[in-house]
């Protein structure tokens, strides 16, 4: 057995990019092995800004050999009349590169067929490998693409150099312009290189030791951590890791440095959120807190390189964030002097989106809309908010996009307007709305914690929802510009979080209400239909996600999915029950009685108890009376594990009786009686939709 490495060297990919070649190329080189039939041990995947490696150990030097059925032409028209092969076998004998001799007859369930038996394999790894690899660094699927010089080639950035070493030996191919070999590149300052690698044996000792490269992301973001907590332990405190940004800031450096700077501690006056935003989106930097979670005047940056003169550095990066502070201070200052009225009057001339007019009239609808929400939920008094303090919650929501602040820091939208909220006198959970409105911003991203915030992040979402609808902005394919999936998701995750019961249909109904007369290209008969068709959707997606069965999910919704924290009560109690040894029996047993009812379509719910005429009515009659307790229960689990004592009774009952009798009342009397077991179960699920 064999490794064989493939280096890909070009210029500087951006950090986003990294992860998806990473994935790509472990996944395509895995599968190509597993269909090409190579034998292998393991695909590691390791890159930097500069390089992309592939590492295949334990590999085969050559490729499998099998024996594999080829299946040629039926016999009735592989030969003429004259018994000469036609030129349908002939073309498969030549395609196939086999002769008459080869063939036998084999029978199949459409008839007799030619086939022929053929030795297959056997091929040299590093054929192979010089065949597949072009075409899989083609199909990396970068964000964006661009050729260079007079080259076709599109690559995320221009290629440089490229290493194919099968053990001592290079596998020859070419990608654009480049000729694969032996010949890398280390660090542009450390170890430029070229270095030549005589085996693939050798690679990662060159690339650490000479080319001065630390190639393994994880190790990157390793040295981050251990020597910037170091350096943040000498100033008592401790650096405040994001992991989206350490997982940027490895991508952007081959030989990372951790550095940490200072700044002026009158700076601190700043809200905390505000700093950190500064440090982390214009410096890639992280912030230090001390003990109790306060920030600490000192920030750490990483490096791609070792300077010569560390302070000198240090003062530079120092006096770029001096100038980013300065401004967040400024505009820190300029928005205290100003007040929500003065916001809210500039909102009318800030557009939503188009047609649905100006981000003032957005806030006003979500004033009303918040209101009614506090209303239908039962909501007033709770944690000692009254339905006014919700409607000022969604009339100030969007106050701070005009704020000096979120025009520097659009990602602060939200945040600044709570921060504002608490020092200009609003309510501490209206204050906590505004900061909550627009969470969660993903399926695994945080929710909301206070009602306040729940209620405004349904309505804003919902005003959303319903009013690109209106105009026919739906989501398509991947396109989604206005985040409509991630708004209903939203709506699902937080009903669910905080058992909000009320129907999706009501809530999407107000918020379309609430734009009154629009130039709309769907109206409320078409645009509600088409919003529960898509929260139907997301909502299968959502609870698949969890691990519910696709099955039982959609089973589930078919019986009506309105009601979220209903809704996700019988996925959980469906689920849970299909795990047990009454689930086939029971199912099929409902399966049965759903049948009949979709064909008897009558109107009789009364059962006659005088109209039995065998043992097991009664004894059914009696089995489903005891159950009504059930009937209006949302324990889902306790509706379906009475099935274990019903059924034998429903068996009995089908056993004995014929339910499509002659006698037409005797009939009625009997579908009358499985309809309210009908009834009962049909709540929980469609049963008919589960295949069993």
């Amino acid at each position: 057995m064999s490794t064989f490495i493939l280096e890909v060297g070009s210029e500087e990919l951006p950090s986003r990019f990294l992860p998806v070649e990473q994935r790509f190329l472990k996944e395509r080189f895995e599968a190509t092995l597993r269909e090409a039939h190579l034998q292998f041990g393991e695909v590691c995947v390791y890159v930097t800004p500069r390089r992309a490696c592939v590492e295949i150990t334990e590999l085969a030097s050559v490729q499998e050999e099998r024996e594999e059925t080829v299946q040629g032409p039926p016999k009735r028209i592989a030969f003429d009349a004259d018994g000469n092969p036609t030129k349908a076998l002939e073309g498969f004998l030549r395609t196939q590169s086999l002769s008459l001799q080869d063939l036998y007859e084999e029978e199949t369930s459409k008839g007799v067929y030619l086939a022929a038996k053929r030795r297959v394999g056997g091929a040299a790894a590093t054929d192979i490998l010089a065949a597949c690899i072009p075409d899989i660094l083609h199909g990396i699927p970068f964000a964006k693409q661009m050729r260079w010089g007079s080259h076709s080639l599109a690559y995320a950035r221009p290629v440089h150099w490229i290493v194919a070493l099968f053990d001592t030996d290079v596998v020859p191919f070419s990608f654009g312009p480049v000729e694969s070999g032996r010949q890398t590149y280390g660090h542009r300052i450390h170890g430029p290189g070229p270095f030549t690698i005589p085996s693939a044996a050798d690679y990662f000792g060159i690339l650490e030791t000479s080319c001065r490269v630390t190639l393994d992301g994880t190790k990157r973001q390793s040295l981050i951590r251990e020597e910037g907590e170091r350096l943040a332990k000498a100033v008592h405190g401790s650096i405040l890791w994001k992991d989206s940004l350490l997982t940027e800031v490895e991508g952007l450096c081959e030989h990372p440095v951790p550095l940490l700077g200072s700044f002026d501690p009158a700076y601190l006056d700043v809200p905390k959120e505000v700093l950190l935003t500064s440090m982390e989106s214009h410096q890639k930097s992280f912030g230090v807190a001390d003990e109790n979670g306060a920030l600490l005047p000192y920030f750490l940056t990483v490096l791609n390189i070792a300077p010569q003169d560390l302070d000198l550095v240090r003062k530079g990066w120092e006096r770029v964030l001096h100038a980013r502070l300065e401004d967040a201070r400024f505009f820190w200052k300029e928005d205290l002097q100003s007040s929500f009225d003065s916001w809210l009057s500039k909102l009318d001339a800030v557009i939503f989106i188009g047609p649905l007019g100006s981000m003032g009239e957005k806030t006003k609808r979500l004033e009303a809309l918040s209101a009614w929400l506090c209303d239908t939920l039962g909501l007033e008094g709770r944690d000692g908010l009254s339905k006014a303090d919700f409607a000022r919650s969604g009339r100030l929501s969007k106050a701070d996009l005009v704020s000096g602040m979120v025009g520097e820091f659009d990602t602060l939208q939200g945040v600044m307007g709570g921060i504002y909220a608490e020092k200009m006198g609003e309510k501490p959970l209206v204050a906590k709305a505004l900061r909550e409105q627009y969470l969660p911003q993903g399926p695994d991203s945080p929710l909301p914690e206070s009602f306040s915030g729940a209620v405004l992040a349904i309505a804003d979402k919902a005003d959303t929802l319903a009013g690109c609808f209106g105009l026919n902005k739906i989501p398509s394919g991947t396109a989604d510009p206005f985040a409509l999936r991630r708004c209903a998701l939203g709506i699902i995750r937080i009903a669910e979080a905080f058992s909000f019961s009320c129907p999706i249909s009501g809530v999407m109904e107000r918020a379309f209400e609430l734009y009154g007369d629009r130039p709309w290209k769907n109206g409320r008969e078409k645009v509600i239909p088409l919003l529960l068709d898509f929260f139907r959707g997301r909502l299968e997606n959502h609870l698949v996600s969890k691990g519910h069965g696709v099955v039982v999910t959609q089973a589930v919704l078919a019986a009506g999915f309105d009601n979220i924290p209903d809704t996700v009560a019988r996925v959980e109690a469906l689920s849970h029950f299909a795990e047990g040894a009454e689930y086939v029996p029971s199912v099929q047993v409902l399966k049965r009685i759903a049948n009949i009812m979709q064909k008897e379509r009558g109107t009789e719910t009364s059962v006659t108890g005088t109209l039995f005429e065998d043992p097991s009515e009664k004894a059914l009659f009696d089995a489903v009376e005891g159950l009504s307790s059930l009937r209006s229960s949302q324990d889902y689990a306790s509706v379906l594990a009475s099935l274990s004592t019903l059924r034998p009774v429903v068996d009995t009952f089908f056993e004995n009786v014929m339910v499509l009798c002659e006698d037409k009342k005797v009939r009625a009397n009997r579908l009358a009686l499985l309809r309210s077991i009908h009834t009962l179960y049909s709540r929980v699920a469609d049963f008919s939709a589960l295949q069993i």
